[in-house]
């Protein structure tokens, strides 16, 4: 799945971006650089598909904010970890969740 989910998240990510950037050509410096940065993430263990195509959004968006490969690669990082912070507490429970179970019962 890793060279789907890479491919996979950089189409979704740059069809979104050429339907905002109508003037944009296919084979823009953006695209080798949006593969680049999916591509260091895999590396780096994130094989999450839903993960990898946010990640590719914000860095497309970074990269016209900021007009530089490292400070958009380091502003999209910061999205991709509050992603999973988030996805983290939503996953486990609090530390009273199970007597609240008990006292349910």
């Amino acid at each position: 799945m890793t060279s789907q989910a890479i491919e996979g998240a950089c189409a979704f990510a740059w069809r979104n971006y050429l339907l905002l950037h109508s003037g944009i050509s296919e084979n823009d410096n953006r695209r080798s650089a949006l593969h680049r940065y999916v591509t260091h993430l895999r590396g780096t263990g994130e094989d999450s598909f839903d993960l990898l195509q946010i990640a590719a959004v914000a860095y497309l968006k970074k990269l016209d904010e900021l007009h530089d490969e490292r400070c958009a690669r380091i502003a999209a990082d910061q999205v991709l970890a509050e992603c999973l912070a988030s996805r983290k507490s939503q996953q486990t429970p609090g530390p009273d969740a199970k007597s609240k179970e008990r006292t349910t019962w």
